[in-house]
């Protein structure tokens, strides 16, 4: 047996129209309702849920200008905008309910209707109900989605000095639309500099869309990135919209631009150039209304110098240049990010009163964190997972001592084999489970795939 679905409240003082109609459609929906009297309506509207309402356009014996079926109209809006209102009215007054469309009814019918052009109409109201209702969820879900991702990426602002200018500069290019270019080693948190930016300007309220290049290959680089339509090629069979385009009104962050390959770099440079992309397989053209927001964990300039990067593109992506310093160079700032993680992860792991203790601070203070802001927080979460005492200490941080003298922050070797270290250990916490562990670290699985390569785990 199929389920009836939707609840229609009919609203008519010709209590014939209302018998009539209730007998014809109490077959065809969930739930049927009748008044005679349009003042009854907010509380069955409380009291029910109700889908579509058929309004009579008069009330008032004698009177025809249709005013009550149009202040009755505007009345169920405020009350709930999801419900559909349909205007039923006399053959004379098609006029007026031409006017009440104008003011928001779906549509009428007319008196004496056809029972199939009746329940044609009342199914399509209820779709644009249905319709109306998913738009509120996915806003709500939005509302709140976002919510979470800001306090999931809030950035913790530290006491340092150069953290202080940094933030300094993010409200000034906040108001702009400029273009940034954010530099810092791995793990120094250029994204969240990003997400702040993109938090406190007055595209806050769009989407902040994160695109990691070096996961995107080259082939598949315009059709992810510009979007294409259907039988553009083999595997298209429906069209779909790119990056830039889904980003439209928010933010776009390219995150590893430096390893877009020179091919791509041109594709990128003609579409912020013009501010407009043309997806593969189409001629049309489609403008972008972003906030370009660029980082990278290499020296722009000196790829530029090796014939590696454009320089057009360089500079066309660095308006205004954010370089983060590694956690080494503003140790001032641990014992802080330390503390907000701590109490992040007391409080989603049940532990809360854990705290760290001053040999675990010092221990915190004195290493070099090659992977930095990243390190510390799954350093913090794994000593508050493994800790059995209310008081963190060294042992349950499982860090190696390594002197400030013998840390070289230029050495290359020092710094692979602190990534390696780091991606051993999140591995062994989560027994090899890729995704797991390209969760933890906070990366893509590809870019986890090729660190793995790289390193030989």
């Amino acid at each position: 047996m199929i389920k009836k679905k939707g609840n229609i409240l009919i609203v008519d003082d010709n209590k014939s129209v209302l018998a009539s109609m209730e007998l014809f459609l109490k077959h065809q929906f969930a739930g049927v309702f009748t008044l005679t009297d349009p003042n009854r309506i907010t509380s069955v509207l409380n009291d029910e849920d109700i889908d579509v309402i058929l309004l009579d356009m008069n009330f008032a014996a004698g009177i025809n200008t249709g005013n009550e079926g149009i202040f009755w109209l505007n009345r169920i809006k405020t009350i709930d905008a999801t419900v559909v209102v349909v205007m039923i009215t006399a053959y004379g007054d098609i006029e007026l309910a031409v006017k009440a469309m104008k003011e928001g009814a779906f549509d009428f019918i007319v008196k004496p209707w056809d029972n199939k052009k009746l329940l044609a109409t009342i199914n399509a109201a209820l779709q644009l109900k249905y319709s109306r209702k998913e738009v509120n969820i996915l806003k709500s879900q939005k509302k709140h989605f976002q919510s979470d991702t800001e306090k999931q990426f809030r950035i913790i602002r530290g006491k340092s000095k150069v953290m202080e200018n940094i933030f300094s500069t993010m409200l000034k290019v906040a108001e702009t639309d400029t273009n940034i270019l954010i530099t810092g080693e791995n793990g120094t948190g250029k994204e969240l500099i990003a997400r702040e930016i993109h938090r406190i300007s007055q595209r806050s309220g769009e989407i902040f869309m994160p695109v990691d290049l070096g996961s995107i290959s080259e082939t598949l680089f315009e059709s992810e990135m510009f979007g294409h339509s259907r039988g553009a090629f083999t595997d298209a069979k429906e069209q779909r919209t790119g990056r830039f385009e889904s980003a439209s009104g928010g933010t776009l962050f390219l995150d590893e631009i430096s390893n877009a390959s020179l091919s791509v770099q041109a594709k990128l440079l003609t579409s912020i150039e013009r501010r407009c992309i043309t997806p593969v397989g189409s001629n049309r053209s489609i403008s972008l209304d972003i906030r370009l927001i660029c980082a990278t964990n290499k020296d722009l300039k000196a790829m530029v110098g090796h014939g590696q990067f454009r320089e057009d593109l360089y500079f066309r992506i660095n308006t205004v240049l954010i370089s983060i310093p590694p956690l080494r160079d503003r140790k001032e700032d641990i014992e802080i990010l330390a503390g907000s993680f701590l109490d992040h992860f007391s409080a989603r792991y049940g532990k809360k009163g854990i705290r760290l203790g001053t040999p675990a601070i010092n221990t915190l203070m004195n290493y070099q964190w090659p992977g930095n802001i990243r390190e510390l927080k799954h350093t913090v979460e794994r000593a508050v997972i493994l800790s059995s005492s209310d008081i963190i200490s060294p042992p349950d941080l499982s860090l190696e001592y390594t002197p400030t003298s013998a840390f070289n922050s230029q050495n290359k070797a020092s710094l692979d084999e602190g990534e390696k270290s780091i991606i051993a250990k999140a591995l062994k916490v989560n027994n090899g489970n890729i995704s797991e562990t390209a969760k933890q670290l906070d990366i893509p699985r590809q870019r986890l795939y090729r660190k793995m390569k790289k390193y030989g785990l």
